[in-house]
């Protein structure tokens, strides 16, 4: 049996052209409200508060001396006396080196030179009587002066075959064996002076002004335990690094005990308190070459560029790019868009 379905209609053929058409501009103009939704976001007006001017920095702990110990010849270990993890007086004699053939040098030069100061003295008194012609006399008189130039030398060898502590200090670890050969690159050990401790750190070069020789600055170690003590700034390094534009700062630890190399964070007060903006940190928009704040300004988002100064933990110092009364963004700030409409759910003062 066959079923025959009749042509549709001129009228219903239109009727569902209509119908089709009206479901699609209902859906598009359901899809441009859905694009035209405000976005909600979390506001602070921008207001000054007084702020301490506070510059904090990143340093480390150095020891007021430190030095590896190498030799400065190459040989065989003959004496070996590194007391690992002691304190050594400056003059502790630390390794030797095989001085045999040096020695045995130094001996011939001897018996060189006292058979040429014989031949020396035998020829003065016969110059005296003109028994010579000067000639004779200057040529033994340089051997004498070359032979006594050759000892000075090989002396100078000799006391290279001894390492010596060249201060009072901490002896680290040992690094070789006795009777290893050792060249002047290889390490025996390190000593350290850590009876004073320093702290190294950097500065941007636009705090330059605010740390010079005698000023105090706070220092937290962070090593078992954050412990703060004060430090006295006794060099600045008058060249500012040309990659980094930053300072190097120097400084004396007062009665702070840490071990050398330990990481520690450098707090300068550098003025007194002022009067500046702040807004929370997670509401600035890092850059490739400004940083950005989003207002809101007739319902709208706008981006604006800024200039930051001194943090705090949660806080940022706005020295540019907002005025007093602004509305800045805090919350949603990845999801606003420069010049779309946005719909404030809450309104702080910044410094709430």
């Amino acid at each position: 049996m066959k079923t025959h379905f009749s042509p549709l209609t001129p009228k219903v053929a239109i009727a569902l052209c209509l119908l089709m058409a009206g479901c699609n501009s209902k859906k598009k103009e359901e899809s441009g409200k859905k694009e035209d939704k405000p976005v909600i976001v979390d506001v602070v007006v921008a207001y000054p508060e007084s702020v301490a001017n506070v510059i904090e920095a990143n340093g480390s702990v150095v020891a007021n001396e430190y030095v590896e110990l190498h030799p400065e010849i190459s040989g065989r270990l003959t004496y070996l006396n590194v007391p690992e993890g002691t304190t050594v007086a400056k003059g502790t004699v630390i390794a030797k080196i095989f001085d045999g053939d040096l020695q045995a040098q130094l001996l011939k030069q001897k018996v060189q030179l006292e058979l040429a100061e014989k031949t020396e003295q035998r020829l003065s008194k016969l110059l005296a009587v003109n028994g010579i012609n000067q000639a004779d006399y200057d040529a033994a008189l340089n051997t004498v002066n070359s032979l006594k130039a050759d000892m000075v030398y090989t002396q100078a060898l000799l006391e290279k075959t001894v390492l010596k502590a060249p201060f009072a200090g901490t002896v680290g670890l040992r690094k070789v064996s006795n009777g290893a050969y050792v060249t002047p690159t290889t390490i025996i050990a390190t000593i350290q002076q850590t009876s004073v401790l320093k702290v190294d750190f950097t500065l941007p070069e636009e705090y330059s002004s605010a740390i010079k020789k005698g000023t105090v600055v706070e220092v937290e170690i962070d090593a078992g335990g954050k412990t703060r003590c004060k430090a006295n700034v006794v060099a600045v390094e008058p060249q500012i690094n040309l990659t980094t534009r930053n300072i190097q700062v120097r400084a004396i630890l007062q009665k702070c005990n840490a071990n050398p190399g330990t990481f520690a964070k450098v707090y300068i007060n550098s003025a007194v308190d002022k009067s500046s903006i702040m807004i929370p940190t997670n509401a600035v928009i890092p850059d490739d070459k400004n940083k950005k704040l989003v207002l809101v300004k007739n319902g709208k988002a706008v981006f604006t560029d800024v200039t930051t100064g001194v943090r705090t933990e949660e806080f940022v110092e706005i020295k540019s790019g907002v005025s007093v009364g602004d509305t800045v963004v805090v919350g949603g700030v990845l999801f606003a868009r420069d010049g779309k409409a946005v719909k404030v759910r809450k309104v702080e003062r910044s410094d709430k």
